[in-house]
């Protein structure tokens, strides 16, 4: 069954804002995002300066304030208004005149109980000062505070007034300085504003340098979109999933002998593990095989594995390491022999179509001619021979194996060879069991007797019986028999004296007959060639008769 690949995750709506809908190009996502980080991570600049140029802009504004404080708390008329407790026109006018030359928003000038000796707004004269952050200047403390007086927020310098002018002296008063803080945000702006240069250069580098990644990157990935490669590893799972056969990616630039990709029934026939991993591990002799040099295709390489042969496909990839295709050669073989019956079967078919064909034709022209009495006794003569055939096989119970035998009697008659089952052949139903078996090495033997005549006259004879340890099989033809150059290699894979591609059906036969326990035997009976196939009963079969016999 083939596996379907996993539908494509769908992108959130973030995804969708950050990278844009799925189909738009690499290279413009890359720097969509890009700019998006970027103007994140300046604002979070711009955020962080701005903490910071407040706080730098606050001391300074302080240390002015303070500045401007303690040169007026050292004016006469300041500390002597001051130690009077009284308002005096000429202390507020000389106050409100220095607003111009230090350029703060305003100069209070108060008594020991906080009331207001000098203030820009004359209306506010005599009242209580406002904020609450006189306590430490009534202590003798200087201060740099930011509170809400009655001209708004602002940035304060607070100094003391000693009596007398006199530091350490007795305090008569508070002198207090301000600036409104739009002067301060003022110069957090102009302290931003130098540095936008340099944000939009970033910017601009930034930017030159996603588009280059970006079209290196595609470069790299052979010009392919991130849906076209999620598509594609989609498509590599689902079709290494679907194949019969094991497939393994070996090796790369970097590291050669590292397995990086395997499919499900590689994983099953090397054992599932984590990848990369070493080959050497997993498949020595494969391993061995590959190293050291750049592997070459190669075809139906015959490599063990745990003990089992493997047919294994090597293809080389660009750039180092290869791709290896493996089956189990049982399987291969197996396959093979199938795809051996199914053009047998075809041959017969062919034959019997031939002959029937022919047969057709002598009685139509007996017909034609009005020698009816004549096509009568063709047509008897074929009913008693086809009668006869089938009598020889009536105690032979494996009907696929009858099947056969029928077939090859019409394929014999088509190349001119007399075709015989020898009469008392018998075998009872309990083989049915091993029906393919029989089939395969019956259908070679007799295809191989075939071709052993060459196209010459001949007779083929299958002999078939079972007695109380199991059945035989002998096919006997009148050819020459085997070479002797390969009669000493008769069951090796590729022994034959037909040619190359040939020598596999009797090798194939051994080796099913092997399996179950049986033999196959060749002999030379005179003039004639024997090959004789042994098969204990199976198991657990009712035992024949002890007088039972072919």
């Amino acid at each position: 069954m083939t596996a379907l690949a996993p539908a494509p995750p769908r992108r959130s709506r973030l995804g969708r804002l950050l990278l844009g809908a799925p189909g738009r190009g690499l290279q413009g996502r890359l720097v969509r995002l890009h700019l998006l980080v970027l103007c994140t991570m300046t604002a979070l600049l711009v955020l962080v300066q701005t903490v910071q140029f407040y706080g730098a802009a606050r001391e300074r504004i302080g240390e002015r304030a303070l500045t401007t404080s303690r040169i007026v708390a050292q004016l006469p008329v300041v500390y002597r208004g001051a130690e009077a407790g009284t308002q005096s026109p000429a202390l507020n006018a000389q106050v409100n005149d220095l607003l111009d030359e230090t350029g703060a928003d305003f100069i209070v000038v108060g008594n020991r109980q906080g009331i207001r000796l000098a203030h820009p707004v004359a209306a506010r004269l005599g009242r209580p000062m406002e904020g609450g952050d006189n306590v430490l200047p009534f202590a003798g403390r200087e201060v740099v505070s930011v509170a809400r007086g009655s001209l708004g927020l602002s940035v304060r310098g607070k100094v003391p007034v000693w009596a007398g002018g006199v530091k350490g002296s007795r305090v008569v008063g508070v002198v207090s300085t301000g600036y409104l803080m739009p002067q301060a945000w003022h110069l957090v702006r102009q302290s931003l504003l130098s540095l936008a240069p340099w944000f939009l250069l970033a910017l601009g580098l930034g930017t030159l340098g996603a588009t280059w990644a970006a079209r290196r990157l595609r470069a790299e990935i052979l010009n392919l979109e991130p849906e076209q490669i999620a598509a594609l590893v989609r498509q590599q799972r689902a079709v290494l999933a679907a194949l019969r056969e094991g497939v393994l990616a070996v090796g790369n630039s970097g590291d050669p002998g590292m397995v990086t990709l395997a499919s499900e029934r590689a994983a099953e026939a090397l054992g599932a593990r984590p990848t990369p991993y070493p080959l050497a591990e997993a498949w020595p002799e494969l391993a061995a095989l590959t190293a050291g040099r750049r592997p070459t295709r190669q075809q139906n390489l015959e490599l063990t594995l745990r003990g089992e042969p493997y047919l294994v496909n090597l293809e080389p990839l660009e750039g180092g390491g290869f791709i290896a295709g493996f089956r189990d050669r049982a399987q291969a073989v197996a396959l093979a022999e199938e795809l051996t019956h199914a053009r047998g079967f075809v041959d017969v078919l062919r034959a019997q179509t031939h002959e029937y064909q022919n047969r057709l034709h002598v009685l139509s022209g007996l017909l034609q001619l009005g020698r009816s009495d004549e096509a009568l006794r063709v047509l008897n003569a074929e009913i008693r021979a086809d009668s006869d055939f089938r009598q020889l096989l009536r105690d032979v119970q494996v009907p696929r194996l009858v099947a056969l035998l029928a077939g090859k009697r019409e394929r014999a008659q088509e190349l001119g060879i007399e075709f015989q089952v020898a009469e008392g052949s018998n075998l009872s139903p309990v083989w049915e069991r091993h029906a393919d078996t029989l089939v395969t090495a019956v259908g070679n033997l007799t295809e191989n007797a075939f071709e052993a005549l060459r196209g010459q006259p001949g007779q083929v004879t299958v002999l078939i019986g079972e007695d109380p340890e199991g059945m035989q099989v002998e096919v006997e033809d009148s050819g020459p028999g085997v070479p002797p150059e390969v009669v000493t290699r008769l069951y090796t894979r590729g022994a034959s004296s037909k040619g190359d591609g040939r020598g596999y059906g009797l090798a194939g036969v051994h080796a099913r007959v092997q399996a179950l326990g049986g033999t196959l035997h060749h002999a030379r009976r005179g003039e004639r060639t024997v090959f004789q196939v042994s098969l204990p009963a199976p198991h657990g079969a009712a035992p024949l008769p002890a007088g039972s016999s072919a």
